[in-house]
């Protein structure tokens, strides 16, 4: 029974992933194909001033985050620091100890 729960269990993680990285790709492909139409508009419009490059960087700083985070390369916060924080807030909360100085 623990074994076909365990398997489970991992079956649900990796189906989870799957969607994370298909997320990721759709969202570069409209990133890409977005910023494509953006560039052609500004290059026809208004070729002296290129501020299609805001657009560009704003957005792409969103799909580079939203990438290191499905590979798990974040530089902040990565799941195992999700899942040691979420193990030291429990065993506070066990102890007793409610300090609430969950910013470390």
């Amino acid at each position: 029974m623990e074994k076909d729960f365990i398997e489970a269990e991992r079956f649900y993680q990796a189906k989870k992933k799957v969607k994370e990285i298909r997320e990721f790709y759709e969202h570069l492909a409209v990133f890409i194909m977005v910023n494509i139409i953006v560039i052609a508009v500004n290059l026809i419009t208004s070729p002296g001033y290129l501020w299609f490059v805001w657009c560009v960087l704003g957005w792409g700083v969103g799909v580079v985050i939203h990438g290191l985070t499905v590979f798990n390369i974040p530089p902040f916060f990565s799941k195992d620091w999700e899942e040691r924080k979420i193990k030291e807030i429990l065993e506070k909360e066990r102890t007793g100890k409610s300090d609430h100085n969950y910013g470390n």
